[in-house]
């Protein structure tokens, strides 16, 4: 029996290994750069293979080049400022040119991810998501989607914050979580050319990409709350995320089933 679903999802896979397998081969100098440069620093591993918590709650690696100082995760600070002490100086140029998540096409070929959907989040964060939230792990992770173009400058909102894990859940996770549920609702592969293309011109302007954004959500029928976030047309206050009324005050540091 036909399934428009299942067609979907063998379309999507068979795009995901075709623009990896490409993502891999054309910039393959540029990952080697990075790479280097960062063994040229400090001599550790290049490579950070960070936990992530993927579709139905499984634990996958996802592999970034490393940006941080080793053993940098120690400090359990998931969300990074700009001026985080951390960070390596080549690292601020990996981040800014997403260099340094380039290597995840190697997920997407591993099938632990694909090029487009939710990203993919630390058990620790996904440990206290409300029950809303869990749809969020029905589908496979991506590298990129809705949220990584609007908050495409995290570094910089959280430069402002002492606690980036507390900033973290009041400000971005209730529109990130938001913005990738309303893709779980109207994944298509029409939308995911769309949003890769908006990731490309975030790359060099991020209020055009986020404009692209704005026009994508307000084609999908969006509420008008979002569709502002997206546009980032208003400060970031603290919000609840969905499913809940409570606006996080401290991040739980609590361990999960998975």
């Amino acid at each position: 029996m036909f399934n428009s679903n299942n067609t979907y999802l063998y379309i999507k896979r068979f795009f995901d290994i075709f623009i990896s397998v490409f993502i891999l081969i054309i910039f393959f100098p540029i990952i080697a750069l990075g790479i280097f440069s960062v063994w040229v620093v400090d001599g550790g591993s290049p490579i950070y293979n960070a936990p992530r918590i993927g579709i139905n709650g499984k634990k996958f690696t996802m592999y970034k080049i490393r940006t941080m100082v080793l053993n940098a995760e120690k400090s359990q600070i998931d969300t990074t400022s700009k001026d985080d002490s951390r960070i390596l100086p080549v690292g601020f140029i990996l981040r800014r040119f997403k260099i340094d998540e380039l290597l995840q096409a190697i997920n997407v070929l591993k099938g632990d991810m694909s090029l487009v959907g939710p990203r993919p989040n630390v058990d620790r964060e996904v440990s206290i998501y409300t029950k809303v939230e869990r749809n969020l792990l029905s589908v496979k992770p991506g590298i990129t989607d809705f949220s990584s173009i609007v908050f495409s400058d995290l570094g910089d909102i959280m430069s402002k914050y002492e606690d980036t894990n507390v900033a973290y859940n009041q400000l971005i996770r209730p529109w990130k979580s938001r913005l990738s549920l309303v893709y779980i609702e109207h994944r298509t592969l029409v939308l995911d050319i769309k949003i890769l293309v908006c990731t490309v011109v975030s790359i060099f302007s991020h209020s055009m990409a986020r404009v692209l954004v704005q026009n994508i959500l307000i084609g999908l029928g969006c509420d008008k709350k979002i569709i502002t976030v997206a546009g980032r047309e208003e400060v970031l206050k603290p919000y609840p995320p969905p499913g809940s009324k409570k606006i996080v005050t401290h991040r739980k540091d609590q361990h999960s089933n998975f």
